[in-house]
């Protein structure tokens, strides 16, 4: 056992009825690290994380979560992992403070009141305590859960699009707050739509289909798929994403504020098409982000053997 890791599956397979919703998926999460899972709606993205923390029994592979077995000790599993779901699932009509005192309650903490008090400092929910939670903003609401999910001192954090709807500061504050619990030595599994929060993360895994197509960091993630990407500014840019659809090197064209970002993996060929464009069109070289990759891995997974356009 390699006590460095806090996740190690390999294989995991799921079906529910006759749609085969994860395939094979196999990967590593260390201990204290963020690791963002990213994908389409649907793609398998939640099941595999409940798969790989003991909260669903996987139709084969095998693996261990905190050095336990993911199949025989589920139950010793979920004691240390604190699960946050994508929708708010506290009970509105109960303050703050009583909502996280049910909560110690079914865990049957005997310490309840010393550990409700602890994580609502921790939190910096003490001088909201008294509030109902049918009242919170989004951004409350959303600290308050994760809250009842620390009540227990997990070693693994599962949530699930934690900052969906939430507005831009609380998805910052939060993500703060996410990076000091994995600086004790927690691991956090989260599954995001939002790139500036999948540039947060130790490492990636985007899942399409079931199936994992690309893992690691964010700088390996982008190096991987070998694309080249280009600025375009000026002129008529929904004409010119037109113009260049199908063309020699282009594989995507998407629109980001004033600028035409053209991807392609065929550099060579991408420059020289780009390069008989009107004058009137700037064009640059420009990094390419995973905004673009992501963009591209959507394109040509979710239609093999073709390119597509946003």
């Amino acid at each position: 056992m390699n006590d460095s890791l806090a996740i190690d599956v390999r294989g995991l397979n799921k079906h529910f009825g006759d749609k085969h919703v994860v395939r094979d998926v196999s990967l590593q999460v260390a201990r204290g690290e963020i690791f963002g899972f990213l994908g389409p709606n649907g793609s398998g993205k939640t099941t595999s994380i409940r798969m790989m923390c003991g909260l669903l029994t996987p139709d084969s592979g095998e693996g261990t979560c905190l050095g336990y077995d993911i199949i025989t000790k589920s139950e010793e599993i979920k004691r240390r992992v604190g699960y946050m779901t994508q929708r708010f699932s506290m009970w509105e009509d109960l303050t703050i403070r009583e909502n996280l005192d049910f909560v110690a309650r079914m865990y049957e903490m005997p310490d309840r009141k010393q550990c409700v008090d602890q994580t609502l400092k921790q939190l910096g929910l003490q001088d909201r305590e008294s509030q109902l939670a049918g009242a919170l903003s989004g951004g409350w609401k959303q600290r308050m859960a994760l809250a009842a999910c620390m009540l227990h001192k997990p070693q693994v954090l599962l949530l699930d699009e934690p900052t969906a709807g939430v507005d831009p500061k609380a998805r910052r504050d939060f993500w703060e707050e996410l990076q000091q619990l994995a600086a004790t030595g927690i691991s956090v599994l989260v599954s995001t739509h939002y790139m500036d929060e999948a540039e947060r993360c130790n490492k990636l895994a985007y899942i399409f289909n079931g199936q994992l197509i690309a893992q690691g960091s964010a700088k390996e993630v982008i190096a991987s798929q070998h694309i080249s990407t280009f600025a375009v500014h000026g002129g008529d840019l929904p004409a010119l994403a037109q113009e260049l659809k199908g063309k020699p090197g282009v594989d995507q064209t998407i629109t980001f504020g004033d600028a035409l970002h053209v991807s392609g993996e065929d550099e060579e060929a991408l420059k020289k098409t780009l390069s008989a464009i009107d004058a009137k069109y700037k064009v640059q070289p420009i990094d390419t982000s995973l905004d673009d990759v992501f963009i591209h891995l959507v394109s040509t997974k979710g239609a093999p053997g073709e390119k597509g356009t946003a």
